[in-house]
């Protein structure tokens, strides 16, 4: 196969991937799979063929995602739905005082974030922000960024968050790797954009607030342990699987029932299972919630995760198509070459189009189904693989505007105007997309 033909390809399967999302208007799910067939036919696969990518990668890819991402969407709508995440804030808040309750925002956002979307969060989330505001008298940004740095981090970096999730699996990512390597990146970013750097973009002149008086609730301190355990519950037993299935890998220990006992309970599917069953009860039913109203709100959870779900499917099925063409092979040999570092390939992909089109998620994946096909041509060990993943993350941050419909949402909760958003959100959101990927890059060079 000619060399040109292939990068005519995937260029070309790029720019029709954003000229129907973009111009046309055509649901991302739709745009991923005829930009897919595409650059099957460009890059010389026979029909057969192709129907072929399509039936592997989307099978493959959804095997596991579907899964994770169903489990997480009724986990944070149990989150949600018990007022669970306006009391941690508040229980926060409470801890940190008035001083550190920009710090409190943060780390609110930055847990809240992990079973919850970004949008979600800011919705339920802002009222304290818009209370503080009002409060103290300082610009609403002042609280507003540190909140949704915390949000946006954790939505991008740390599983079991969809975008994230879908990257490692298209990337082969242990998520234990995922989660720890995510954590060790996003945190400090996060209080270093969200706590710092963030007051050189926020005007000194107070934000006139209006907010209904409410007479002050007191904080369940039960409600917020409660998030605790059933939030890190699977979490930790996630990080306790993929830590014994490593050590048992480089027969650091011996594989014996004990072993494989945890290696299943710490497996996504049964702790994310585990955790999903615990929030229905203690966040839930403990707390009089009804068998019906659990049931709504179980079933409305799934109807953005299948939206989620398929447009994953479909970064699956590039990513087969990219390795059946023989695309991933020829970017590997030039990666080798020394030409193109692919952490830098990786950040790149995902900042072009999540620029052209506003999605992180359609960003992040059709990164994920470039950059996947490459991998099996390059010696990569799991955590340059998972700083590859980070890097994906950090390029689908980047340059929030207007055909983000997360920029419209901070635009409206902040009731500024789009100047003014831009000047703000959009200018925040690259300050955590460029300071994270040097930061990856760093780590990535030095180790």
């Amino acid at each position: 196969m000619n060399e040109l033909q292939l990068v005519f390809a995937i260029l070309s399967g790029i720019a029709i991937l954003l000229l129907f999302i973009i111009r046309l208007k055509l649901n991302a799910f739709l745009s991923l799979l005829i930009a897919s067939i595409w650059v099957g036919l460009v890059g010389g696969l026979s029909g057969e063929v192709i129907l072929d990518s399509i039936s592997t990668g989307m099978g493959n890819t959804l095997a596991f995602v579907a899964t994770i991402v169903g489990l997480g969407a009724i986990f944070g709508a149990i989150l949600e739905h018990s007022g669970g995440a306006q009391a941690l804030a508040k229980y926060l808040l409470k801890k940190g005082g008035e001083t550190k309750s920009r710090l409190a925002l943060l780390v609110t956002g930055f847990i809240v974030s992990i079973p919850v979307f970004f949008d979600v969060g800011i919705i339920i989330l802002f009222p304290i922000v818009k209370a503080l505001s009002a409060k103290s008298g300082k610009n609403v940004l002042y609280y507003a960024l540190p909140l949704l740095t915390g949000l946006a981090v954790t939505h991008s970096f740390i599983p079991p968050t969809p975008g994230p999730v879908a990257v490692a699996d298209i990337l082969n990512v242990d998520l234990g790797y995922a989660i720890v390597v995510g954590s060790l990146i996003g945190l400090p970013i996060a209080l270093l954009c969200g706590l710092y750097l963030c007051k050189f973009i926020t005007p000194k002149e107070a934000t006139q607030i209006e907010v209904q008086e409410e007479s002050p609730a007191s904080v369940d301190d039960n409600l917020v342990k409660t998030i605790f355990f059933v939030l890190g519950l699977p979490i930790g037993l996630i990080l306790s699987g993929s830590l014994l299935k490593t050590l048992a890998g480089e027969e650091v220990i011996t594989n014996g029932i004990l072993i494989e006992v945890m290696s299943f309970i710490g497996h996504p599917f049964v702790s994310l299972l585990i955790g999903t069953l615990l929030a229905l009860y203690f966040l839930g039913t403990k707390r009089g919630t009804t068998k019906e109203e659990l049931f709504d709100v179980a079933n409305r959870s799934l109807g953005p995760a299948g939206s989620i779900i398929l447009i994953t499917g479909a970064g699956g099925v590039l990513k087969q198509v990219m390795i059946n063409t023989g695309i991933g092979d020829m970017i590997a040999s030039t990666m080798q070459s020394g030409t193109v570092s692919i952490i830098l390939l990786a950040y790149l992909v995902a900042v072009l189009v999540r620029v052209m089109q506003g999605s992180a998620t359609v960003a992040m994946l059709t990164a994920a189904g470039i950059v996947a096909a490459v991998i099996p041509g390059m010696d990569l060990s799991m955590l340059d693989k998972t700083l590859i993943m980070m890097a994906i993350a950090a390029g689908s941050i980047v340059l929030s505007h207007v055909n983000d419909s997360g920029f419209w949402l901070v635009n409206r909760y902040l009731g500024h105007s789009v100047q003014q958003t831009l000047r703000s959100w959009t200018i925040q959101s690259s300050m955590i997309s460029v300071s994270s990927f040097i930061l990856i890059f760093v780590v990535y060079q030095v180790l």
